[in-house]
């Protein structure tokens, strides 16, 4: 059973992947996860707002800034260097110990940063570069063209400072989803991935105060990345990952019959443990077996839009009794 494929170039032994997540930031986890078939790992994100909020840990917000004066600077930089090496010293000893793809992950919201952080990853050695770029567009002020000038201006400045593989994950907050994720895909970017999963808020009504709401996703988040992955898949100029509401090896398969190129995984890895790997790329060999297929590329995107008369689904959002059965 061949179930090689390409991502971002590299050709990997599985299309599932450990994504980005606390599991992937340590480097006994990454090896079992190897063992257990993974085609590649997603390293957790390095967070830029983290390492700020770090560095005003570190100067206790005893007084403004400036009162600091050049010894602000020399905090600032030892404590992001801090936080910043032990991060690449884990991709370094990632890329010493495992034989599959290592890829970086990072989020950041000054445009500088981006620069920084993105060529210290690939002189860590990074096998590629997931670049989490979800913006929430929660300022009345942004309008979507001044959300998608950002992208541009980052992707294609980051396109001339750094040379290896380099895929977006993005967020579901897009007011033109098709068209912009199609013009995202000719920004020279090798890959898209769908979708980001976003910390949930709630409030506590007994205490009044805000809190965090469950972050792992549910097996029903699969259906909103379902329907864009078999609605892009053939129409994007590169490859498509697809992430959140995936639990199973059924949803690997549902997942690479609408058009994904690989599956990224982390709620279900939570819920059952790093060896769950192995349990789903089993469950993917099975059915390949099953249906008579040798390889991935034999049945990847059959179910896509343009791929199958019953695409047209992927376009409803409301209820008939034809399709609802309801």
């Amino acid at each position: 059973m061949d179930t090689k494929t390409n991502y971002l170039g590299l050709e990997i032994d599985s299309p599932i992947i450990a994504g980005s997540c606390g599991l992937t930031n340590d480097i006994s986890n990454l090896e079992k996860l190897e063992a257990a078939g993974a085609g590649a790992v997603i390293i957790k994100s390095v967070f830029e707002e983290q390492i700020i909020y770090d560095i005003k840990r570190n100067l206790s917000m005893m007084a403004p800034t400036d009162n600091y004066g050049m010894s602000y600077e020399y905090i600032a930089s030892h404590v992001a260097d801090d936080s910043l090496g032990k991060h690449f010293d884990l991709i370094r000893e990632a890329k010493k110990r495992l034989h599959i793809p290592v890829i970086g992950s990072i989020n950041c919201y000054s445009f500088e940063n981006w620069m920084t952080y993105t060529q210290r990853f690939q002189e860590a050695g990074c096998d590629a570069l997931e670049l989490n770029m979800a913006i929430l567009p929660y300022e009345t002020t942004l309008s979507c063209e001044d959300v998608e000038r950002l992208f541009s201006d980052i992707i294609n400045t980051l396109r001339k400072s750094v040379n290896i593989p380099i895929s977006i994950k993005v967020s579901q907050n897009f007011t033109d989803m098709a068209n912009f994720m199609q013009r995202l895909s000719w920004m020279n970017v090798n890959g898209i991935t769908m979708f980001n999963k976003a910390l949930n808020v709630d409030i506590d009504i007994d205490k009044l105060e805000l809190t965090h709401a469950p972050s792992l996703s549910n097996p029903d988040d699969i259906y909103n990345t379902l329907r864009w992955v078999a609605i892009l898949s053939k129409k994007l100029r590169c490859d498509i990952s697809a992430s959140t509401g995936v639990h199973s090896a059924d949803d690997v398969v549902k997942m690479l019959l609408a058009g994904a190129g690989t599956v990224q995984v982390v709620s279900c890895l939570y819920k059952n443990g790093v060896d769950y790997m192995r349990t789903i790329n089993d469950g993917l060999c099975s059915w390949m077996t099953a249906k008579g297929y040798d390889s991935i590329s034999q049945f990847k995107g059959k179910l896509a839009v343009k791929a199958n008369e019953q695409s047209s689904l992927f376009f409803r959002t409301q209820f008939m009794k034809h399709f609802a059965q309801l």
